[in-house]
């Protein structure tokens, strides 16, 4: 999730939060809370196996904690609104709103007949409208649901996303395109989470009308890196969209794992140093650009390794291995990384942080 503009800063979340918001916390949660200066969402699985979404200091403490029904994945956040949503792991069928200053009821959102979540959305500028990736698996084929945030969260319409395995999606900043990576995999509910088309794999990178769900612009791969999956998106201040990927094909193989591109633009395919793609072990699980420090965060639960580049050139600042690393988010200063083993940057909870973290702004 890019930063755009300044994170939220205590005083901002206590204003938007209230006065019962925070004396239900507890003194440990509320200093946490009094001293951040920045506040996340992440999913976790709890030590009994329940799984949740946590309100996270900067310095992973935890604040505040809301109960899901089964494991998320990605999440959304309106600035506008301050209302979040956690979308169900795939193939899951439900999304829950919730806020994270605690002033409204979570709403949960179940996917129609035939479709089921992929695990991330965006809000659109005004809040107004949640877009969804999903997965219309008789049809094989990637959609964008939308969802009225005004009336409940009804579903009004969807937007052929012009691939298969629909995963990641973005909004530009003026609310006129749709991001979005299609990692280019088969999947069916009938059939869990297991990969049906390895060997014919059509991955792709899209833009479409937010209005109007036409095609503006669609980027395959060659056929070289038909087995390279495009998982995960961001975008920087100048409308440069930055992606991930997973390599499905030889574990051998050194592909790259991340790149860029604009509108009007083909893409650009990063060339890292063979030691960085060996140390990310060929999936980038996470992606972040911090606008105003102008860096690109990738993290790696396979290789273990969270790195830092230069959202400019492309050039590795920054190197260190994070066991089990999996989520990632501009940070006040740098980049903030959670793990599956219950670290976030300087703090160990007895949780497993899940795979994305949404800063709250």
């Amino acid at each position: 999730m890019a930063w755009r503009g300044e994170a939220i800063d205590r005083r901002g979340f206590l204003k938007a939060a209230g006065i019962a918001f925070t004396a239900a916390l507890s003194p440990r949660a509320l200093m946490a809370l009094e001293r951040a200066d920045a506040v996340y969402a992440s999913g976790f699985r709890a030590p009994d196996g329940s799984f949740g979404i946590a309100t996270v200091s900067e310095r992973g403490e935890i604040i505040d904690r809301v109960a899901l029904p089964a494991r998320a994945h990605g999440m959304a956040y309106s600035g506008a609104t301050g209302r979040a949503v956690a979308f169900a792991r795939r193939p899951g069928t439900f999304a829950m709103v919730f806020d994270p200053a605690g002033r409204a009821e979570p709403i949960i959102v179940t996917s129609p007949e035939g479709r089921h979540f992929y695990g991330h959305g965006h809000f659109s500028p005004d809040g107004r409208l949640l877009y969804a990736s999903e997965n219309d698996f008789d049809g094989n084929r990637g959609m964008i649901g939308i969802y009225d945030a005004r009336d409940e969260f009804r579903r009004i319409g969807e937007f052929d996303a012009h691939g298969i395995g629909t995963h990641d999606m973005n909004v530009s900043d003026d609310g006129k395109l749709l991001v979005i990576a299609n990692g280019g995999i088969e999947t069916h509910p009938d059939f869990g989470r297991t990969k049906l088309n390895l060997d014919r794999m059509e991955p792709s990178l899209v833009l479409i009308d937010a209005k109007t769900g036409a095609l503006i612009q669609r980027h395959g791969l060659p056929i070289s890196l038909r087995q390279l999956s495009t998982r995960h998106l961001d975008m920087d201040g100048n409308g440069r969209i930055w992606f991930a990927c997973q390599w499905e094909g030889a574990r051998n193989a050194l592909p790259p794992l991340a790149g860029w591109f604009s509108r009007g633009e083909d893409i650009a395919l990063l060339s890292l140093p063979e030691e960085t793609t060996a140390r990310l072990g060929n999936y980038v699980g996470a992606i972040a650009v911090n606008r105003r420090e102008g860096l690109v965060g990738l993290t790696s639960p396979v290789g273990g390794a969270a790195v830092t580049l230069d959202a400019k050139t492309g050039v590795v600042l920054k190197e260190e291995a994070v066991r089990d690393a999996a989520g990632v988010a501009p940070a006040a200063r740098g980049i903030a990384v959670s793990s599956y083993d219950g670290q976030f940057n300087e703090t160990r909870s007895q949780v497993a942080w899940d795979q994305h973290i949404a800063l709250l702004k």
